[in-house]
């Protein structure tokens, strides 16, 4: 039947939404049902060291993003500081190996590690946002929803999560972002974070620091909700259509390949769905007194698209790594790690999937 055939094909795409009415059960759901989340803390399974939701979960999770932000994205300033030139200069630099070859010129070898101070310290602070905030607006939003709506609306849940995670993210990230931009792209005004911030601040006051804090929200929330979203539904259909056993019988280090994959290919859209916002933030702290949309007008069009392979090849890999990383942390832990969700048997009944 046509309905049939549609509730398999919105089932099947990785960003759906449910198309279909649920019709109240005939018989009452009980307390001990309602309690019952996919989302939602658990008592410690074994092999667990501790409750999925409770405090100490989150601050490892919280942990975990502090390593898979910072040290990634510290291990990528040289390609990170090439990008961000390529976008504000690109009559001097034009491509990423003519960048590399004009700033071991200029600088020598140790002019590519400029920026890595602001970038550990930034990155760190924001993947511990990122990450830690993830799971408890996941956890919180699933609970508010309930077990069926969050399966049905999973795609949305992961979007709402990550964005309301990513916006606190930023917020501890700009400060340091702004310092890195500003060593990496004006070429004499400072090279380390001790010579920058207080030079930043005394001639631009505290708004120095959070001047790009919505280009940087234009551009990180679109990223992470396409990060978290994208890595969730991926994992799950690889699992559903690629692995050839459950994810039961997989060992830890297949497991943790396939976290790579997902994230990788995740990684490859967060980076053409953030692209324009980030040439915005390397031109906006920069240049002193300019507003987003001025710059945006400035770069026009094919402006904005300048360094994005670079990028795409930043991100990729960083994406992946980060992934990696984070999923390491929580089996090192001995942290929860939940299996793809699947359809609740309540949910099932009301489909008429079960008898």
């Amino acid at each position: 039947m046509y309905p049939t055939t549609l509730t398999q094909l919105s089932r099947a795409n990785p960003f759906s939404a449910p198309l279909f009415t649920l019709q109240k059960a005939d018989e009452p759901e009980s307390h001990t049902a309602v309690q019952k989340r996919t989302f939602a803390a658990a008592a410690v399974a074994e092999g667990d060291s501790c409750e999925f939701g409770s405090q100490k979960y989150f601050i490892l999770c919280g942990f975990g993003g502090i390593l898979s932000c910072g040290t990634t994205h510290t291990a990528v300033v040289p390609l990170d500081l090439v990008k961000c030139r390529l976008q504000v200069d690109p009559d001097k630099y034009k491509s990423i190996f003519k960048g590399f070859s004009v700033t071991i010129r200029e600088d020598g070898m140790r002019g590519l590690a400029k920026g890595w101070a602001p970038t550990f310290i930034g990155y760190s602070m924001q993947g511990l946002c990122k990450f830690g905030f993830y799971e408890v607006f996941k956890i919180m939003y699933g609970d508010m929803l309930g077990e069926e709506n969050a399966y049905m609306w999973r795609t949305s849940l992961y979007l709402a999560a990550s964005a309301s995670a990513e916006f606190f993210a930023d917020i501890a990230l700009a400060p340091m972002e702004a310092c890195k931009v500003r060593i990496q792209t004006q070429p004499g005004y400072a090279n380390t974070l001790r010579e920058c911030a207080p030079k930043m601040y005394a001639e631009e006051g505290i708004w120095a620091f959070y001047k790009g804090v919505v280009p940087l929200w234009m551009r990180q929330i679109p990223y992470t909700m396409m990060k978290f979203a994208c890595f969730e539904r991926t994992v799950e259909l690889l699992y559903r259509y690629v692995v050839p056993k459950p994810r039961s019988e997989c060992s830890k280090s297949e497991q943790l390949v396939v976290t790579f994959v997902a994230g990788y290919i995740a990684g490859v859209f967060c980076a053409i769905v953030s692209h324009p916002a980030d040439s915005v933030v390397s031109v906006l702290n920069k240049e002193k007194g300019s507003t987003a949309m001025q710059v945006l007008k400035k770069l026009g069009p094919k402006g904005v698209w300048k360094g994005l392979v670079a990028r795409i090849i930043m991100i990729g890999t960083l994406t992946a790594l980060q992934w990696f990383i984070y999923d390491s942390v929580k089996v090192y832990f001995r942290l929860p790690r939940p299996p793809p969700p699947e359809m609740p048997e309540s949910l099932k009944k009301k489909l008429g999937l079960t008898e």
